[in-house]
């Protein structure tokens, strides 16, 4: 398994583990709230599983990233204009929510690289540092 793909596990985990923890808070704030954050939690951690037991496989690579794209999306809309049925006012920003997003745009950003097709003539390594 590759350390990149180890990031994204990291970064799935972390992000299920605070969604998870603040899913009764927002449960408190509305029920859409605290069904998205159980949605966002069962996701991430179903990710964990997946990339972990199927470490070969660039679909769940492809999952990953869109899940953190909805999540940064989502709480981008979030704080600026609230979201309808789910957080209709506008959240305040806080530290943890930001640290969180830091680790979802880290797992983004490394999905993406793993899932970037490598080009025909970008320079390969060569064995043992042999010359061919």
């Amino acid at each position: 398994m590759s350390l990149r793909r180890d990031v994204v596990i990291l970064a799935c985990a972390v992000s299920a583990g605070i969604h998870g923890a603040l899913a009764p808070a927002h449960f408190s704030e509305s029920l859409g709230a605290g069904v998205g954050f159980v949605v966002a939690t069962v996701a991430l951690a179903g990710l964990v599983v997946v990339l972990t037991v199927r470490p070969a496989s660039s679909a769940p690579l492809a999952w990953a990233a869109i899940v953190f794209a909805g999540l940064l999306g989502s709480y981008a809309l979030a704080v600026m204009t609230g979201l309808p049925l789910l957080h209709p006012e506008p959240e305040p920003v806080d530290g943890l929510a930001l640290a969180t997003k830091a680790f979802e745009a880290i797992g983004l950003a490394t999905a993406l690289s793993l899932l970037r097709p490598r080009s025909v003539f970008s320079p390969t390594p060569h064995p043992k540092g042999t010359l061919t």
